[in-house]
């Protein structure tokens, strides 16, 4: 079992960034690809960004490239999501996900934190 918690979520103005951590717990961390997930209301989960197992490869929706970065510290077990100029579409909560491959479908991760809410006001 991993267990994940995200943090780092608040409401922000368009335009400013904010970074999410997720701290993983239980199984070794560096032997899973991690990925960022967020759900607005009434919508489906949808792919944000991934990484792979030691960091050497990351992918992004189209939507965040140029805006956001993701990173981990396996030595902290620990995977960020840098976010930057925010736009009110970001809106949702983030989740991160922990899974064998680099992947942006929801079901190739094995294992998901709660998720932290991430609101960006106009």
């Amino acid at each position: 079992q991993v267990q994940l918690v995200e943090s780092g979520g608040g409401l922000v103005q368009a335009g400013a960034s904010l970074r999410l951590s997720c701290t993983a717990s239980g199984r070794t961390f560096g032997n899973y690809a991690m990925g960022w997930f967020r759900q607005a209301p009434g919508e489906e989960r949808e792919f944000v960004s991934a990484i792979n197992y030691n960091g050497g490869s990351t992918t992004y929706t189209d939507s965040v490239k140029g805006r956001f970065t993701i990173s981990r510290d396996n030595a902290k077990n620990t995977v960020y999501l840098q976010m930057a100029s925010l736009k009110p579409e970001d809106t949702g909560i983030y989740l991160c996900a922990a899974g064998p491959y680099l992947r942006s479908r929801v079901a190739e991760y094995d294992y998901w934190g709660q998720g932290t809410q991430v609101t960006v006001s106009s």
